[in-house]
């Protein structure tokens, strides 16, 4: 099976400074992270604040989960940053 995303859940993480999100391979669960400079790129608008940010992010789901996608190697690892 491939790698989806059934679960639309995202969360700020301050810390790290990205967006995280989590797909999964069967039951496999697989984290995320997308970072602020990537959203900052896509949002052509330059506002770091957390609802800015993770508004970015839904506005390009689709895209950001396709680069997921292309990222994920099955067995290899639990967890993939976007960056």
């Amino acid at each position: 099976m491939a790698l989806n995303f059934p679960n639309p859940s995202r969360s700020y993480d301050a810390a790290r400074h990205c967006v995280c999100f989590w797909g999964y391979d069967n039951a496999r669960e697989v984290a995320f992270q997308v970072t602020d400079e990537i959203l900052l790129r896509l949002s052509h608008q330059g506002a770091a604040e957390e609802s800015a940010l993770l508004a970015t992010f839904d506005h390009h789901r689709d895209q950001i989960l396709q680069l997921a996608r292309d990222l994920y190697n099955p067995g290899e690892r639990t967890t993939y940053t976007i960056s």
